[in-house]
């Protein structure tokens, strides 16, 4: 390129690759920079868990070409992609068991990923065959890679058990490895997903959900975690896979004879094309520029972008109280979201200039009918994952679940569920309060255990944060049935009703009920950069910001959904 005159050698400006994220069917266009070449990763939907001792679904199907693999050419033209849904869980309610859907497959260009197989539940037999295989109930696991593609898409699920007394679901298949059959007392392990990094961040897709059982033993479990599998029930519904990771929903059990539990839904899948060389932004100008041309380019937005280093909170999806099926003082207050920051004084993160970020931000559990919670779903930014809120326990299921904080236990001596789980340090939630005989456990929150039970358990209380400038406290847990107050924070309050539900992009818990649980809160992603950074926030209900003095001007990027942060 010239360079206006001055003595020197020639410039030759290097652009950095473009990556963009489809969490939703759209088209992709090429910017028109580069070679028009391109890494992608293909994820279809996850199968659905079944109801009734049921398999867990498959996981979607994974084809990738990053790292090493042979790229596709991207034509001038927009390119239409699709983003596969997940496939419905088994239906709960009465009868026989129901099975879970396929996932849908996604598409990009000539790469076609196969939604997950959709797992069986009780009598119905073998799993279906898809992505990877749906696991059975009495009969054999659906078969992984179908159709048959090299690279293999996904793994064979596992076989259900016929015998006595826990009738154990199979694992539906993961990317990483099969799904594991279920015996007389234990319900098949999801198989693994596999972690890759074609986005900025390393994160797992495509596990496989855990099997159900009957009336007890142990349910099966999500391999990998970070993969989205579901985990099956026991004497509970089956755990949702993921969403935008392609993981197997879990399957459900059977509380009685008459009683099923639903299996959980597939998560749904993503696409993600990483174009070479096609940054409207340089990634490096060396040699001497005149300053027209280095002031051209920066005027059109192409100059080369410095990294920003950046203050977060991730703070996860608050989980549901339990719901005590009209039983008194049943319900315990759910968990909070996880809740992970660096502000102030902690360790920022540092952004390559020019450069688009997935952030993901967690959903709040939903309320199980006569049982435990349901979960909150994880909040995510590179590499800061907070974990959703446990479920606050229930008629059916009496113990806390684990995570972010954990859920209160129901009365009759229900067991708390753990909070700081996985673990990180700084720990990013408490314990829920233990049960006690005639009344439940508060749920935990980011700065405090949930009260143990009693009439008024309350939800442990949030913590503050003033990232946006502002005071606001987070993941505040759940208050227990009856009349157990939230936790400060975004925790709802307990009911001889219905429980309150958690606030919404706060990652509070909801509050235990006599008859139904409150739903968990949203999470929220805020991320705080220095004022002389260019950052943006899409879709457009997530918002940039600018602080006034004494905060120096800095920019605070708020996502209260799922989006992309994109650096100048």
């Amino acid at each position: 390129m010239a360079n206006g005159g001055i003595i020197g050698p020639i410039n030759d400006p290097t652009r950095g690759d473009l990556t963009t994220t489809f969490t939703a069917s759209g088209t992709y266009t090429s910017p028109g920079f580069g070679p028009g070449q391109a890494d992608y990763l293909v994820i279809a939907g996850g199968g659905g868990g079944a109801s009734r001792r049921g398999g867990g679904g498959g996981a979607g199907g994974f084809r990738t070409s990053f790292p090493g693999g042979t790229k596709l050419s991207i034509p001038s033209s927009p390119v239409s992609v699709t983003v596969g849904a997940g496939g419905a869980g088994g239906l709960g309610g009465g009868g026989s068991g129901y099975p879970g859907s396929n996932g849908t497959n996604s598409i990009f260009n000539t790469i076609t990923s196969t939604g997950g197989g959709g797992a069986r539940g009780d009598g119905e037999g073998a799993g279906s065959n898809g992505g990877s295989g749906g696991g059975g109930s009495s009969g054999s696991g659906g078969l992984g890679n179908t159709p048959p593609v090299s690279p293999s898409q996904g793994n064979n699920a596992g076989s259900g058990s016929s015998s006595a007394p826990n009738y154990g679901g199979g694992g539906g298949g993961g990317i990483f490895a099969v799904g594991t059959n279920g015996t007389s007392t234990v319900g098949g392990n999801g198989g693994a997903g596999l972690s890759n990094s074609i986005s900025g961040s390393a994160i797992a897709y495509a596990g496989g959900g855990g099997g159900g059982t009957y009336q007890g033993g142990t349910a099966g479990t999500a391999t990998d975690g970070g993969g989205g599998g579901g985990t099956g029930g026991t004497c509970n519904s089956g755990t949702a896979g993921t969403t935008n990771t392609g993981g197997g929903g879990g399957g459900g059990s059977i509380q009685s004879d008459t009683t099923n539990r639903a299996g959980g839904s597939g998560g749904s899948g993503v696409v993600i094309i990483k174009q070479t060389c096609a940054s409207p932004v340089f990634q490096s100008a060396p040699g001497i520029w005149s300053l027209n041309d280095a002031y051209n380019y920066k005027k059109a937005g192409q100059w080369v972008a410095a990294p920003v280093s950046v203050d977060y909170l991730v703070v996860a999806g608050g989980a549901a109280g339990g719901s005590g099926g009209g039983v008194g003082g049943l319900g315990g207050g759910a968990g909070a979201g996880g809740f992970r920051t660096s502000f102030p004084g902690g360790t920022k993160l540092t952004l390559a200039g020019g450069t688009s970020f997935p952030v993901t931000v967690g959903a709040g559990g939903s309320a199980v009918g006569s049982d435990r919670g349901g979960s909150g779903t994880d909040s995510i930014f590179l590499t800061i994952n907070s974990a959703g809120g446990g479920g606050g326990g229930g008629l059916g299921t009496r113990n806390g679940n684990s995570g972010g904080s954990g859920g209160g236990g129901a009365h009759g001596s229900g067991l708390v569920g753990s909070g700081n789980t996985p673990s990180t340090s700084p720990s990013q939630g408490n314990n829920g309060g233990a049960g006690a005989p005639s009344v439940s456990g508060g749920g935990g929150g980011a700065g405090a255990v949930g009260a143990a039970g009693s009439p008024t358990a309350a939800g442990g209380a949030g913590t503050a944060s003033s990232i946006t400038g502002c005071s606001v406290t987070y993941a505040g847990g759940g208050g227990s049935a009856a009349s157990g107050a939230g936790g400060a924070g975004g925790g709802g309050a307990g009911s001889p009703t219905t429980g309150t539900a958690g606030t919404v992009n706060t990652g509070g818990g909801g509050g235990g009920g006599n008859s139904t649980g409150g739903a968990g809160g949203s999470g929220i992603v805020i991320i705080r950069a220095p004022g002389a950074a260019g950052i943006s926030a899409t879709p457009g209900t997530n918002t940039v910001t600018t602080l006034p003095a004494p905060a120096g001007g800095c920019k605070v990027a708020t996502f209260t959904v799922s989006g992309t942060l994109t650096t100048g």
